[in-house]
């Protein structure tokens, strides 16, 4: 069933070390202060089963899965982090801000590790059930950069940065060409410069879009 929403769902995408994750705590702060509700959640995850899925591919050698296997695993976790979390949230008009959503599965896996288009593809329709990115911010930077400052993050969720450097030049391509492919949904990000420089670029393109609380 498609999903008519009444809120506004905006996707983060690109490689490793973009500061998806901390330009999505300062949005999020910046649009609760307006008065909406905001719902931040992340993929793969966002709901428990979801969460649990996820602790699977992020983690262990880094070819525990073949990229067939982490599409699937990905699309299941989707599905089930789409039906309980994001549209509910945007059925009650949140604002929904999800750290990775469809494209990254089209660029990791895809682009990156080379799984079929027409499964991608397939999945896409079979589990998004029609609901798409109002706005998609893809946060680009060097490939090189971007795994240099992710490796001073720590932890264990390290599988897909410890892929070589030609899949993450692969994955930068990809995100490029699905930014000059859907103009009207992606706005391309300079993550290279600071912080809040990132920062105000991207409530410059929120405000333009999201209209009213």
């Amino acid at each position: 069933m498609t999903l008519v929403a009444r809120g506004f769902f905006i996707t983060f995408e690109g490689g490793e070390g973009g500061g998806k994750s901390t330009q999505i705590r300062r949005l999020a702060d910046r649009l609760g202060a307006t008065g909406r509700e905001v719902v931040t959640t992340r993929e793969p995850g966002g709901s428990p089963g979801a969460e649990a899925i996820r602790a699977l591919l992020v983690t262990g050698e880094v070819e525990r899965w073949s990229p067939i296997t982490e599409t699937l695993l990905i699309n299941a976790a989707r599905r089930d982090h789409i039906e309980r979390i994001i549209r509910p949230a945007l059925a009650r008009g949140a604002t929904v801000l999800c750290d990775r959503f469809a494209d990254s599965t089209r660029a990791y896996q895809g682009a990156g590790g080379g799984a079929p288009e027409t499964l991608i593809t397939a999945l896409e329709t079979a589990v998004l059930g029609g609901l798409k990115a109002d706005l998609t911010l893809i946060l680009d930077l060097p490939a090189e950069m971007g795994l240099a400052r992710a490796s001073g993050r720590g932890g264990a969720e390290t599988r897909f940065e410890a892929k070589p450097l030609d899949f993450h030049a692969r994955l930068r391509a990809a995100f490029l060409a699905i930014a000059e492919a859907e103009p009207d949904r992606c706005v391309l990000i300079d993550a290279s410069r600071d912080e809040a420089t990132v920062a105000a670029a991207i409530w410059s393109w929120v405000k333009s879009r999201i209209g009213p609380p």
